[in-house]
């Protein structure tokens, strides 16, 4: 079963940047098919998807963040990250990693074929 663990929310001020971590026990991050994202939700919004990564360590950006958000994985430490930088406003929410094994890679499949998600982390950006 795959459990896991966010960190590394906080406030700052807008501008200001913020790295995610996500402690990942049970999936194996090198298997051919992973495919790991992360997802944020604000009050009163839906989930989005923020950012995808594949096996081969191809990553896919939602227009909102892309430029600003870089995700990575270390596999020798199962652990996903997710460097934001310029936060805005609007930027605030839960944040949330999840990892399936798919052949293809996205946002939507990815979301659609999560089991149990992690608690999330908080993210407030103060303009």
């Amino acid at each position: 079963q795959v459990h896991l663990v966010e960190s590394g929310g906080g406030t700052v001020e807008a501008g200001g940047s913020l790295r995610l971590s996500c402690v990942v026990s049970g999936f194996t991050f090198s298997g051919i098919t992973s495919c790991m994202g992360w997802f944020r939700q604000a009050p009163e919004n839906e989930r989005e998807g923020v950012a995808t990564i594949d096996s081969r360590g191809k990553s896919t950006y939602a227009d909102s963040v892309a430029g600003r958000v870089t995700i990575s994985k270390d596999n020798a430490k199962n652990t996903l990250y997710l460097q934001m930088n310029s936060l805005k406003p609007e930027d605030t929410a839960m944040y949330y990693c999840a990892a399936v094994y798919m052949l293809s890679c996205s946002s939507q499949v990815l979301e659609s074929r999560m089991g149990a998600w992690g608690q999330g982390t908080l993210v407030t950006v103060s303009s």
